[in-house]
């Protein structure tokens, strides 16, 4: 059996609901809305060929007046999981035939499973598959991101494509509607998983993990290129882009960007060196052993200097981490606070003074979302929500002291991206 059918990476067989959930300690009062998460989940007895190809299951958690009313998971009904529906016909893509995978977001009234080959997917707050989602029939170049941003009310997003155009840049104004689409020029079918966005530009992941002809049919068609190159660019909300030639290497995930005071753009993410990332794409492949699939992926700065066409790189820590979370409210601006997660710790960075802490959660650590308090007076007033294993933790992330522990029905197999979504 492959890697990522076994352990902890192993998919659950059916969908279940429970009530009344068990908590340890004290939910704060003023937590009220869902916690959704999603994440590959094949069905009984189907291979997907990859960690990262198993139809999309969203594992929610409802919480209010400090109870946890309920949890339920739920696979995303998408055209590939209930009629077969193939990606690749004989009319081209079939762009609604996909996993619907990796995050699951709110914007503009709208609960959208998402994955980045195709269209998103709407769901209702109790998990329920609403359809394919193309924004009015405005949505008609590749798919969307599973990393938008939402900054000042609009939704930024991309998306990118196998063949031309490689790569479109898209906006949604705070109604949802989908006001603007633009063709970036890239050189080939790069696999851009994630982007930023500062208060007056977008930045691009231009990297040498490419779409592989050689692969198709046997698993996730993309494989490290050395003759791509690698770069970074800079955009101008007009559509000039300022490209920067970087090291080769890989980002799976951004933290924040921002611009600094002699108007360069900063911008830190988790960076895997080529060997970190062949390594980790044979491990998440089921070729390799998947507890290792973090090592040498670690927190770096890139900071781009538009007046001298010069892009400088620091590595802010050699700890091996993953899924880079932040205070959303400074999307795109100053931040000092960085979140994010080792084999079995949740680590917290203040990228000012350089100082870390880490806490070991006893599990498997998914991804840390950060929650404001409603009140908050700091930026790091707030909780983080993570699920480990058979538990939804909640810590507070101004030390990261666990405050609740809340006992799901079952083990959760460990996935993507997830959302704190408020009543």
């Amino acid at each position: 059996m492959n890697a990522y059918l076994e352990g902890h990476l192993a998919p659950v067989p059916d969908e279940i609901s429970a009530v009344d959930l068990t908590v340890e300690g004290t939910l704060p009062e003023e937590l009220s809305g869902r916690y959704f998460r999603n994440g590959p989940n094949p069905r009984p007895g189907e291979d997907p060929g990859h960690w990262f190809t198993g139809h999309g299951m969203i594992h929610g958690v409802r919480i209010r007046d400090g109870r946890a009313e309920w949890y339920r998971n739920r696979w995303v009904r998408t055209n590939l999981f209930t009629d077969g529906a193939a990606f690749l016909t004989d009319k081209g893509f079939d762009r609604s035939a996909v996993q619907a995978n990796t995050h699951v977001i709110h914007h503009a009234d709208k609960i959208l499973a998402l994955v980045e080959v195709g269209l998103p997917y709407e769901l209702d707050r109790e998990l329920n598959t609403v359809g394919a989602c193309d924004f009015g029939g405005r949505l008609t170049t590749s798919g969307m991101t599973a990393h938008p941003k939402e900054l000042d009310g609009e939704l930024h997003f991309f998306g990118y494509g196998f063949g031309p155009p490689y790569l479109t840049y898209h906006r949604l104004d705070a109604k949802g509607e989908l006001v603007e689409s633009r063709v970036i020029d890239v050189p080939g079918p790069t696999m851009m998983h994630d982007f930023a966005v500062t208060e007056n530009y977008v930045i691009w992941l231009d990297l040498p993990v490419v779409f592989d002809f050689d692969k198709i049919g046997r698993t996730m068609p993309y494989s490290w290129n050395d003759s791509y190159g690698a770069r970074l660019g800079v955009m101008k909300r007009t559509g000039e882009v300022t490209w920067f030639d970087v090291d080769p290497c890989y980002v799976f995930h951004v933290g924040n960007a921002r611009e600094d005071a002699s108007g360069r753009v900063v911008l830190d993410g988790v960076r895997y060196t080529p060997e970190s990332f062949n390594s980790t794409w044979e491990q998440i492949g089921g070729e390799r052993n998947p507890a290792a699939h973090l090592v040498g992926a670690s927190l770096h700065r890139w900071t781009l200097d538009l007046a001298t066409g010069r892009a400088t790189e620091r590595q802010l820590d050699d700890r091996a981490v993953e899924f880079p979370t932040f205070n959303e409210d400074r999307l795109g601006r100053s931040s000092r606070y960085l979140y994010a997660v080792t084999e079995g710790e949740v680590v917290k960075y203040d990228i000012e003074s350089g100082a870390s802490l880490a806490a070991p959660v006893g599990g498997h650590a998914g991804e840390a979302v950060f929650v404001p308090a409603f009140d908050a007076r700091a930026e790091d007033d707030g909780w983080l929500m993570s699920i480990v294993d058979d538990r939804l933790l909640v810590q507070e992330a101004a030390g990261l002291e666990t405050v609740a522990t809340v006992r799901l029905p079952r083990r959760v197999p460990a996935g993507f991206h997830g959302s704190w979504i408020a009543d």
